[in-house]
């Protein structure tokens, strides 16, 4: 992290001084020929907010936003997004219980397991690229809970009109109010964005770095259950004396960790055969190609088996360790023109490596052995197509994959329309489906814990969807699914409390509705969010809360001379009806269905005052004020506490050499 660091400030550092300190031919100081003596420069306009370009993976283009608005509240947090759909388990960093279970991107193939520790896991889609006329610089800043702190620094610049390059690293580390709740994350990117001259090559690059640590407690035990639940609302002095401090709160064992590493290549280049442009169209036939090149692994580390587990191999320590190799290649061809739109052809090949490195034998309860292959390993090949075309308001896609050789079999289909009838009012509807293998770790999975091994021949899991979704700005955003999903796969508890993988034989139906919605008078905003879920079928093994809502309201005005401070203060009340969540295995960093214990029904109000200068936003949050008065009967997960109350402090600084 410290080597990262310094590379990144030897940057910044370079650049402000090429910033500084002009050539000679500028300042006067050649050392040969008479004395010149230049008018003063003058004064270059600053580049529009609208030339500092992000560019997606798929190509939508953006800009750099130095704006404070209740959106960039809701995103300043550890994962820098919205995390309406989650609920944080109590330290920063650690995973996250799933309010809206988390619906992956179109893949053919598994996914690698330890699902928890992937909130935070920086996957190609993540990855933005840009275009900058200066030096642009963004540092991200908030504190943690009990020493540490979160930290995201960001530059880039174009060395040439055509090329950029950027480099960032995302760093988190925070003790937690818990024993042994230790959090210690890194990311660090690199990227490559550059086009020829004439507009013919095109390429986007990135390599990016991820190590996602955390120390593990198992949640609270039994007696640091009593132990919480003893400084509620109507707990005696010694309980609030000998308990305030979490630290003294009991927790299942305290020598355990895992961690999640992943490194990744990815080239994506492209050009254009034939490229024609007259004053109204442009003609284009591309070639591309498209690799990918990742690695994954995750391991437990234990100094001391537990019997929360079960028996174990090892009587010293538990050491479970796991990894995934992935080199993927696309090649496609792209036809593109006002009239037939864009039309593309596909066609791709995966070579993938996952397992461990021993075979495992196991006797049954019957006695008879039971072998545990070591590795899943093969090379798919898949042909797909994508087509996109706008028309007087009409936008029609439609895009597809399917495996045609390998040991796996996948596919997935989208279709969808949209209509815009201005810059205000869009309609969107979309149907998809899909069919592809479980993850991984349902598959096969081995561990010094003897309950922990299997290795299993599941179903694919299909998934039908409709979505539609009605945009009226400054009215309301609406977003409406049907999903049903058969041979659903989840984890849940054995009959020993062990956790285990299962496969529903029913089919699950699920009903989402968002409404997102705001309101502004005066200086005075009220945001509300909602969202209503039902599900039926599956005898409780897909559980969500029924209602999820957040609402802020808030004031927001200019102050001091020349405006130059803008005030943003309010409160946040987020609520979701009580439900049977998720508990957590730490083994597996993976979440398992129960039906025993119910979380929620309880409000968590935050209290916020944000403000911007310049290009700078500040944040001071109160986080979960309602907890301080509450009966300490909160949990986010089974036995793990929801987050105290706390004061946070944070920015976002951009630079714009």
């Amino acid at each position: 992290m410290k080597k990262i660091l310094i590379i990144l400030v030897a940057l910044l550092s370079s650049s402000l001084l090429r910033a500084q300190v002009g050539n000679p031919e500028e300042t006067g100081t050649q050392s040969k020929g008479p004395e010149r003596k230049f008018a003063p420069k003058e004064k270059r306009d600053k580049p529009p907010i609208s030339d500092y370009k992000i560019i997606t993976v798929q190509n939508d283009t953006t800009y750099v936003d130095t704006t404070l608005t209740l959106q960039k509240d809701y995103k300043f947090n550890y994962l820098r997004r919205d995390d309406f759909e989650l609920q944080p388990i109590h330290n920063v960093g650690q995973s996250y219980n799933s309010l809206v279970k988390q619906e992956e991107r179109d893949r053919l193939l598994p996914l690698f397991g330890a699902r928890a520790r992937h909130f935070n896991f920086m996957e190609v889609e993540d990855i933005n690229y840009y275009h900058v006329p200066t030096p642009l610089t963004e540092l991200y800043f908030r504190t943690t809970f009990e020493q540490g702190q979160q930290l995201d620094a960001f530059f880039t610049v174009n060395t040439s009109p055509r090329l950029n390059l950027s480099l960032a690293y995302k760093g988190v580390r925070s003790l937690g109010k818990y024993q042994h709740a230790l959090t210690s994350t890194g990311n660090f990117r690199s990227t490559l964005n550059y086009t020829t001259k004439n507009n013919r090559y095109r390429i986007k690059s990135h390599f990016v770095s991820q190590d996602l640590l955390n120390e593990e407690n198992g949640g609270l035990s039994n007696q640091g259950l009593e132990q919480y639940l003893a400084l509620g609302a109507f707990s005696s002095d010694q309980a609030q004396e000998d308990f305030q401090d979490r630290g003294a709160i009991s927790v299942n064992f305290e020598n355990a960790e895992n961690i999640l590493l992943g490194k990744r290549f990815y080239l994506d280049h492209e050009f254009a055969v034939l490229h024609q442009t007259d004053s109204t169209d442009t003609t284009e036939l591309t070639v591309g190609h498209i690799l990918d090149l990742s690695d994954k692994s995750y391991r437990f580390d234990q100094t001391q088996p537990n019997d929360l587990f079960g028996q174990s191999y090892e009587s010293t320590a538990v050491a479970d360790d796991v990894a995934l190799e992935d080199f993927s290649n696309q090649v496609f061809l792209e036809f593109k023109n006002k009239w037939l739109g864009k039309i593309k052809i596909i066609g791709s090949s995966s070579n993938y490596n996952y397992g461990y490195n021993t075979i495992l034998s196991q006797i049954d309860a019957e006695g008879n052995p039971i072998n545990i292959v070591n590795r899943l390993k093969g090379e798919i090949y898949a042909i797909g197509g994508a087509y996109q075309n706008t028309y007087k308001g009409f936008q029609l896609f439609a895009d597809g994959m399917s495996i045609v050789s390998g040991e796996f079999e996948g596919n997935y289909v989208n279709a969808g329309a949209g209509f815009s009838l201005n810059d205000r009012y869009q309609l969107h509807a979309k149907i998809s489906t899909s069919s592809v293998a479980p993850n991984y770790n349902f598959l096969l999975y081995q561990s010094d814990y003897i309950n922990y091994n299997w290795q299993n021949n599941f179903e694919n899991v299909a998934t039908q969807k409709v979505q539609v979704r009605l945009k009226a700005t400054k009215i309301a955003d609406i977003e409406a699914s049907y999903s049903t999903i058969d041979n659903f796969t989840y984890f849940t508890k054995d009959a020993d409390s062990i956790t285990v993988p299962r496969q529903a034989s029913e089919s699950i139906n699920l009903l989402k509705v968002k409404l997102v919605q705001g309101v502004k008078w005066w200086k005075l905003g009220l945001e509300n969010t909602i969202m209503y879920q039902s599900v039926s079928g599956g005898n409780q093994i897909y559980n969500v809360p029924e209602i999820i809502t957040r609402n802020s309201l808030y004031f927001e005005d200019y102050w001091f001379k020349n405006n130059a401070l803008f005030l943003q203060t309010g409160v946040t009340l987020k609520y979701f009806s009580a439900y049977n969540a998720d508990g957590y295995d730490p083994v597996l960093a993976e979440f398992y269905t129960q039906n025993e214990q119910e979380i929620g029904g309880f409000p968590q109000i935050d209290i916020f005052f944000n403000a911007k200068v310049k290009q700078t936003r500040v944040y001071f949050k109160v986080e979960n004020f309602g907890e301080a008065f509450g009966s300490n009967n909160e949990f986010s997960a089974p036995r793990y506490a929801t987050r105290d109350a706390v004061i946070r402090f944070g920015l976002v600084w951009n630079f714009f050499l």
